[in-house]
């Protein structure tokens, strides 16, 4: 069984995590033995209110992502439509069409912007959204394309990871890396540096490749497979994998959380976690928000707990990111959540819109920028 039987034999598969509350889809209409928690009732420490907001199309069943290069957030949406919009004041610079459905996007590294079309087809745009250069993976592309390092990276389905010359768009290199007999449905994160790229794969396993000819430098298992049946021992590597000081931190679904040298790939600590998305971190801790809601800090040095937020049990939170002193998290109502990065208390809450908030938000200055289901580009700040 491949990839694309997963549709058949997961209830839902959704924003990288799967979306099944105690045994039971959300659109069931069975009552789930683990219901989302309830909103709690608190005393806000913190004002919050949205900077911008723009519509750019929905997601549909698919994980897009916002990307923020320079002054300016790249977002996409199914239907095609690729904006670009000023990160400070919201304001659309250009939106157009890609003149096919989308499945994956944005990457962009100021200079030229790709996506994910249909059938694996990559696409590149300069800053001004003219089109550059169209080529062909080997599969369908969930993940955004990783712009950096003059290339276009990409990831496919029957995971074989690509690199695209990002001014003609000729292929430089491609590996293919063993793939699991079933794998979640989601869209893990490539991660590119100097030299090197990091990548969350199908598995459980951490890659480092070579940017020159995608070689392996290092892969490292952060997944740990269990049980008697395929589907039990499913155990991907979540999300994009972060930088903090020497290291590289991961986190997989049915598996563990951890620091890894960078060079290397020696484990510096791991700790039993299983996620659906990725982690964040502001140099010192390490944040990661489990299968079930909880939401913990780490410390970076030794991965100590530093402390647990239980509050937003089964919510299907978002990957968490830094913004002042807070850890922002975004859930399947729309939500956007701000918690302590000191205690993990709750201090704010605001709301984008009913849909789901899909998994990567990212930071340009003072804002938070999330991108919703039903197609919601929202900048959050805090006073």
């Amino acid at each position: 069984m491949r990839v694309k039987t997963m549709r058949a034999v997961t209830a839902v598969v959704y924003a990288g995590a799967l979306l099944v509350l105690g045994g039971c889809s959300l659109f069931s209409g069975k009552k789930p033995s683990n219901p989302p928690a309830p909103l709690v009732e608190f005393t806000q420490s913190l004002k919050v209110h949205t900077a911008w907001t723009q519509s750019i199309g929905k997601a549909s069943i698919f994980t897009f992502s916002p990307v923020v290069a320079g002054d300016s957030v790249y977002a996409a949406a199914a239907d095609g439509t690729v904006t670009r919009i000023d990160a400070a004041t919201g304001k659309v610079a250009w939106s157009i069409k890609a003149g096919m459905n989308l499945t994956g996007g944005a990457g962009s590294d100021g200079t030229t912007v790709a996506v994910a079309g249909e059938k694996g087809v990559v696409l590149a745009f300069d800053a001004q959204g003219k089109k550059l250069w169209q080529a062909q993976a080997s599969s369908e592309i969930l993940s955004a394309p990783a712009v950096g390092q003059g290339l276009v990276i990409v990831r496919s389905q029957d995971n074989r990871v690509a690199a695209y010359d990002v001014a003609t768009g000729e292929r430089r290199w491609a590996v293919l890396r063993t793939l699991p007999t079933l794998t979640l449905r989601s869209a893990p994160g490539i991660l590119v540096v100097p030299q090197a790229t990091f990548l969350s794969l199908p598995g459980g396993r951490l890659s480092a490749l070579n940017l020159t000819n995608g070689g392996p430098w290092w892969e490292m298992a952060i997944g740990d497979p269990r049980g008697t049946t395929e589907l039990e021992r499913i155990a991907d590597a979540s999300g994009t994998p972060v930088i903090v000081g020497r290291d590289v931190c991961a986190v997989a679904y049915q598996g563990r959380v951890g620091c890894f040298d960078a060079g290397s790939g020696t484990a510096h600590w791991v700790k039993p976690f299983s996620s659906g998305v990725g982690v964040g971190s502001d140099g010192k801790n390490v944040y990661a928000a489990d299968e079930h809601g909880a939401v913990s800090a780490f410390t970076v040095d030794s991965g100590a707990v530093v402390w647990q937020n239980k509050q937003l049990a089964n919510r299907v939170l978002t990957t968490p990111v830094v913004l002042g002193n807070t850890v922002v998290v975004g859930d399947f109502e729309g939500y956007i959540h701000f918690l302590s990065r000191d205690d993990g208390a709750l201090k704010a809450r605001i709301r984008a819109d009913s849909s789901p908030v899909l998994p990567n938000p990212v930071v340009a200055g003072s804002n938070v920028i999330f991108q919703t289901k039903s197609g919601t580009l929202i900048a959050v700040t805090s006073e």
